[in-house]
């Protein structure tokens, strides 16, 4: 890009098609580079997002955006990572009235803004935990927390596992599926409740941020249904259905699954 920006300023005192040469040389370099980012992340990668946004059956609109940052980084190939606080972006698609009472809504989350760089994304949800299911998964569930500094707590993940701080494990009912480093770590398992597998993940080990290795579905979000998760056709679009109003508080937590680029799921 240097070089390309060098060779432009050379060039701007020549002939004005040259300047548009190099506005479209900028742009394709930029296009390529955007390509490049996203193709480092491979299918199946677990994005853990809390939703800045509500989302209210009664007031929401098709088009209106919705908003979530990402509470882990996540690394790369190459060494490259995506940083935690990025921005992930969907819109609300359609809102409808199912036959009799209540409500359905229909979102997809489509973009991923990280350090100036807007990308494409296709994505599934594995699990949705309310704001309160996600206070919960963060507070020390041992007795002896009090005495205890952070690094030594115990919690319940959204989901069922335990996450052992002091002894740097996440662990089942069944088995060690995890580790702790500062942050949560695991390859998905599948779930006892659910059509969630181990294979959702491709075998990655995973940011959980609060989520269990086996987070499948909702989680303290009474009278709602998660009716289609993006994982097939149709592709990305998250549909929830419920027998009152839709109803979803910002802070909530969404394991987000990257399913593919636009372009490779068409």
């Amino acid at each position: 890009m240097a070089t390309v920006a060098a060779t432009c300023v050379t060039w701007v005192g020549s002939l004005s098609v040259n300047v548009l040469l190099c506005l479209k040389l900028g742009t394709g370099l930029l296009g390529a580079l955007t390509m490049l980012v996203t193709s480092s992340i491979p299918a199946g990668t677990a994005l853990p997002v809390a939703m800045d946004s509500t989302l209210d059956a009664r007031k929401a609109k098709p088009g209106q955006k919705i908003e979530g940052r990402l509470m882990q980084d996540i690394p790369l190939s190459a060494g490259e990572k995506i940083k935690a606080g990025a921005h992930v972006i969907g819109h609300v698609l359609e809102l409808s009235k199912p036959a009799g009472a209540g409500s359905r809504m229909v979102l997809k989350f489509d973009q991923l803004i990280t350090g100036g760089k807007t990308i494409p994304l296709t994505m599934s949800v594995r699990a949705i935990a309310s704001s309160q299911s996600v206070y919960q998964a963060q507070i020390p569930i041992d007795a002896e927390s009090n005495y205890e500094t952070q690094n030594q707590w115990v919690m319940r993940l959204v989901g069922g596992d335990i996450e052992n701080r002091g002894r740097g494990l996440v662990a089942s009912n069944y088995a060690v599926v995890g580790r702790w480093d500062g942050v949560p770590w695991g390859k998905l398992t599948s779930s006892d409740s659910g059509d969630c597998t181990a294979s959702d993940g491709n075998d990655i080990e995973q940011a959980l941020w609060v989520f269990s290795t086996s987070a499948c579905g909702l989680y303290g979000l009474e009278d709602m249904r998660l009716v289609h998760d993006g994982r097939t056709a149709p592709l990305g679009q998250i549909v929830l259905e419920s027998s009152k109003d839709v109803h979803i508080g910002g802070g909530s937590g969404w394991f987000l699954l990257v399913t593919g680029t636009p372009s490779a799921v068409q």
